[in-house]
């Protein structure tokens, strides 16, 4: 399966990386965050398609959405 890496919504991305929710940072902060989790690296607010997903893994294929109904469209 190939998760495709929307460039378009970069900046967008961005903006919610700084203004996370408190969920998502204790879960950033205190379980994904340098490989905390069984070695696996997490990557933040990763926009893939027409998404952004709080919490994508690459080696797992694994997406992680914290709070969806807080985000706008």
């Amino acid at each position: 399966m190939n998760f495709h890496y929307n460039k378009h919504l970069k900046t967008k991305a961005r903006n919610l990386r700084i203004n996370s929710t408190i969920a998502e940072r204790v879960i950033w902060n205190d379980l994904l965050r340098k490989r905390n989790l069984l070695g696996f690296k997490f990557l933040r607010q990763r926009p893939i398609d027409n998404f952004i997903v709080d919490f994508f893994c690459k080696e797992l294929l694994l997406v992680i959405e914290i709070d969806g109904f807080t985000h706008e469209n």
